[in-house]
C-alpha cells in the first residue's frame, strides 16, 4: 500500500517533553494512522489502519511493550 504523507499533519503527545526522542502521529484519509520518528521526519514512516492503531495502542495502554 502507499500513502501519500506529503500533506500529512504531524503532532506529538501533549506528555512529550518537546524534545526529538519521541514518535510523531498523524491522521491520514481513509482513517489511516502514520507514525515516524521525530529524530528523522523525512525518514520511513508506519502507516496502521484503524483496527492495527487500536490494537497497538492498546497494548502500549495495556504494558505489552516495554517502553524504557
Amino acid at each position: 500500500m502507499t500513502v501519500d504523507l506529503s500533506n500529512a499533519e504531524w503532532f506529538k503527545s501533549s506528555f512529550s517533553s518537546g524534545g526529538n526522542d519521541c514518535v510523531e502521529v498523524a491522521h491520514l484519509d481513509g482513517g489511516l494512522v502514520g507514525m515516524r520518528d521525530s529524530k528523522n521526519p523525512t525518514g520511513p514512516a508506519l502507516v496502521f489502519t484503524p483496527g492495527e492503531w487500536a490494537a497497538f495502542t492498546a497494548g502500549v495502554r495495556g504494558g505489552e511493550f516495554d517502553l524504557a
